[in-house]
């Protein structure tokens, strides 16, 4: 008899908490700073962005962080999500390795983006917030906070980088299906907008750009709140389910990871599945390697600074401690458009300097290549983003074929790549192009970093 392919949990085991990696760190994170002061900030400095309850968890040391009902019985609409083992990619690379996925692609976003809209807006519509504003890149967090605005009858305003935006018109309808109304950046919304239009009106925009858009507007109205669907740390800890039910999984195949791949742009992904592993290890469990995989476009983990830097381009935000590539930088239009943030998350930062995790960086041509021979193989087209991860736990695996090692896989397909075939159309045609970035104006972006005396940067 045949291994399963696919390995499914009943609804009765869905995670009934969070997993908060702080309370394992061997060090705590550096504290987030007020621009100004230079001190670390306390609630009240957050307090027109979030609401308490995600103020608490984003400083929360507590190990376990209880899901709320209400969000557990939205999760329930696609998770558990399932664990396959990719025996046909197995097959067609000729390698001993075992390699299985957790696909994120089953929600109704087509993302792993909802895992955390869902408990955001549930958290905000609890405090008696009436709007959200937000960024989106790709277009996965603004279809998943369209979404989940949907559900709790929350207003949802989303800024989306415009090189997606004219890129991906079908994600723009989805959020327009839900009811969230979604604007291009930088537009003529905000002051912040206006400004970088007046100097540059064709600029293609960037995630640092939007958020800016997204805050100034949240913070002039009291029943308006910001909502983020990467970086911080309340994210992160919401997307731990994915990596929390892959243990369960795994458990029923008979198996652990040697290796544990995902692909990182500002981090809530992949923090999700490899930090429930990362903490098993750091208890004193079996531990395996964690590899991140970024865009050699934009690439925060193998070229940025780990440095006190804003989180937005307009310096509206504190400052985070987080491997950067400077707050001004703009990386080029390539096709992830998940990935196209300047900075990783603080956390995930953090983790690599001590030492829990390591980086590779690839072009999208190689990343598309990937994802193509993942598609003819297991029959699901991944997310521009997924590639990533896709092409990572590719290589782990030729490497087991060199070194004749039948080690176990595991990676994260985040989500699936329906409404990005034009990306596709442009691959297949060759005019998908590998982007470099500007090395002058990363240098600059760089040599721009706040200084923050007694931190060495």
């Amino acid at each position: 008899m045949t291994a399963p392919t696919k390995y499914l949990l009943d609804e009765s085991q869905l995670p009934r908490a969070w997993y908060n990696i702080q309370a394992d760190l061997p060090q705590p994170a550096p504290a987030v700073l007020h621009p100004g002061t230079l001190q670390p900030i306390g609630p009240d400095d957050l307090a027109p962005l979030f609401p308490l309850e995600l103020i608490k968890q984003e400083v929360s040391t507590e190990r376990e962080i209880e899901i709320p009902e209400p969000v557990r019985d939205i999760y329930r609409l696609w998770r558990p999500a399932p664990l396959y083992r990719a025996h046909r990619l197995e097959r067609a690379l000729g390698t001993p390795a075992k390699i299985f996925y957790k696909y994120e692609g089953v929600s109704p976003a087509g993302s792993h983006k909802p895992n955390t809209a869902i408990p955001q807006a549930f958290y905000n519509q609890q405090a008696g917030v009436k709007r959200l504003t937000t960024e989106t890149g790709a277009g996965q967090w603004g279809t998943s906070l369209a979404f989940a605005g949907s559900l709790f009858d929350l207003e949802v305003l989303v800024f989306q980088v415009r090189v997606s935006y004219e890129q991906k018109p079908y994600r723009r309808a989805v959020m327009e299906t839900y009811g969230a109304r979604c604007v291009a950046s930088p537009s003529a919304e905000t002051v912040y907008g206006r400004s970088v239009l007046a100097q540059r009106p064709d600029h293609p925009g960037s995630l640092g750009i939007a958020i800016s858009e997204a805050v100034e507007l949240a913070v002039q109205r009291e029943d308006t709140k910001y909502a983020l669907g990467s970086v911080l740390n309340h994210v992160l800890l919401h997307q731990t389910v994915i990596g929390l039910e892959a243990m369960q999984q795994l458990q029923m195949a008979d198996a652990w990871p040697d290796v544990v791949v995902g692909c990182t742009g500002g981090g809530s992904n992949f923090a999700g599945l490899a930090f429930p592993f990362m903490g098993d290890a750091l208890r004193g469990g079996r531990k395996a390697r964690i590899v991140a995989v970024e865009p050699a476009a934009c690439p925060s983990l193998t070229r940025g600074r780990y440095a006190y830097d804003f989180g937005d381009t307009g310096h509206l935000t504190p400052l985070t401690k987080m491997h950067t590539l400077g707050s001004t930088f703009t990386p080029p239009g390539f096709h992830a458009g998940g990935l196209r943030y300047h900075g990783m998350a603080p956390l995930v930062s953090h983790c690599k300097e001590l030492g829990l995790l390591e980086a590779v960086a690839y072009t999208q041509g190689e990343c598309f290549a990937a994802g193509v021979a993942f598609a003819r193989a297991e029959g699901i087209v991944p997310a521009p983003e997924a590639n990533h991860a896709v092409k990572g736990a590719i290589e782990e695996a030729l490497r087991c074929k060199r070194e004749g090692r039948s080690e176990t896989i595991l990676f994260g397909l985040c989500g699936h790549g329906h409404f990005d075939m034009a990306s596709y159309q442009k691959y297949f045609a060759g005019e998908l192009k590998d982007e470099a970035y500007d090395e002058q104006e990363l240098a600059l972006a760089l040599a721009g970093l706040p200084s923050v005396p007694g931190t060495g940067v």
